[in-house]
């Protein structure tokens, strides 16, 4: 999408010129044709005329809207379609009191697809921020004639995703604002405090303790090579980063992660409560089992655990039950498997899927939860260590001079 400017001749056989936003030179030339004007030229649009937002989103920098304007829209769009307000009607309400001016030209994308005769399911896959998992219940709810319950299930999952996210985030937030400031001061103590201290005790030539000359030669280090080691540890991360995006290394990075002590937990807990309850709700709006287990496995944030669910649809493929593979996976609690069993056998697998949810989510807010006791206490320990160390070093050599005195 971009500014493109015209020339053309209208129907008063006057020339007329413009800007329009479109694709590209044929959808120009048709929406002016469809005015009544005759385009005699069409530029494309220069670097100035690019739309920078768009640009930004299709590199993948930001998002086209935030997750809490989705739930919105998708909330008030289901409760138009349940007062009998027709779709199309509903859709040119929003966006003419859409402020988001992005979001206010997906939305008006979307009315002229719907208004061209595609499906709303159709015309959402096409528009940036609806994911395959949204686009696949619309498509079931205007299916089964519910797209207003539907809909209110779409918001109710979208809530409960935002609300583990933000206390995943919440819990860290202190910690990595705590590490920051501790670093900084570590460093600004072995940058500017201790040199004064070394050159006072080159003056007083007295014998220098072991635990004073380590604090004195890492000064000397950060002093020297600070700035080598800071450019070489931010290279090595984005190396590092670059390295786990490749699906090799992605995967060996999973697998680890999996393994450490508590944030294993808050993973494997996170990944399987979003399974569990994106499941449940394919399931409850009629999306067919294999349908909605290749959705599921686009919400999964681990390729081992991506691998798992592939593992268990093609299982489920060759004619056997869903809980038979579920209960080879090691990390899948028993008594889970069990459960799904039952709603299996009783025909409320999505009800039992959902019951199996807040089970991983209350577990899964026990472990933020302890996460957050222990690393507090152990990074104010760590950091007060580290400046402790530094401080007894540095006065030591006083202590003793003084001492021996």
């Amino acid at each position: 999408m971009g500014n493109w400017r015209w020339e053309g001749i209208n129907k008063s056989n006057k020339k007329v010129s413009g800007v329009m936003d479109a694709e590209n030179a044929r959808t120009v030339r048709k929406s002016l044709r469809s005015q009544g004007i005759r385009p005699l030229r069409v530029k494309p649009p220069g670097i100035g005329d690019l739309d920078l937002n768009e640009l930004m989103i299709s590199l993948g920098i930001s998002s086209a809207f935030s997750k809490k304007e989705l739930s919105n829209f998708t909330r008030q769009l289901s409760t138009m379609i349940n007062a009998g307000v027709p779709i199309l009607q509903s859709m040119e309400i929003f966006a003419k009191q859409e402020k988001n001016p992005f979001f206010k030209k997906i939305l008006k994308k979307i009315i002229s697809d719907v208004a061209g005769g595609k499906a709303l399911f159709e015309a959402l896959r096409g528009a940036p921020g609806f994911d395959n998992l949204y686009c696949n219940l619309v498509k079931a709810g205007e299916a089964g004639g519910i797209l207003d319950e539907i809909l209110m299930k779409l918001v109710e999952f979208m809530d409960k995703q935002e609300k583990i996210k933000s206390q995943i985030k919440g819990a860290m937030t202190y910690p990595i604002i705590v590490v920051c400031v501790g670093v900084a001061v570590v460093a600004g103590l072995l940058t500017f405090v201790v040199p004064k201290f070394v050159d006072m005790l080159t003056q007083s030539n007295q014998e220098i303790p072991a635990v004073t000359q380590f604090v004195i030669d890492t000064s000397e280090f950060l002093q020297r090579y600070g700035l080598y080691c800071l450019g070489a540890g931010i290279v090595g991360f984005f190396l590092f980063k670059k390295w786990a995006q490749t699906p090799r290394g992605k995967l060996i990075f999973d697998k680890y992660l999996m393994k450490t002590p508590i944030f294993g937990g808050i993973v494997i807990k996170g990944n399987l409560a979003s399974f569990c309850r994106t499941l449940a709700t394919m399931l409850g709006s009629g999306v067919p089992l294999l349908d909605s287990l290749a959705v599921c496995r686009e919400t999964l944030s681990n390729d081992v655990m991506v691998r798992d669910i592939e593992m268990i649809r093609k299982e489920i493929e060759n004619g056997k039950t869903f809980v038979q593979p579920l209960k080879r996976i090691t990390y899948f609690p028993e008594m889970v498997a069990q459960m799904i069993q039952v709603g299996e056998s009783t025909g409320n697998m999505d009800q039992m899927l959902l019951k199996v949810a807040d089970i991983f989510e209350r577990e899964l807010e026990e472990l933020i939860s302890t996460m957050t006791k222990m690393i507090e206490p152990l990074i104010l320990v760590g950091l007060g260590g580290v400046v402790g160390l530094i401080l007894i070093a540095m006065y030591l050599p006083i202590f003793m001079s003084a001492g021996g005195a």
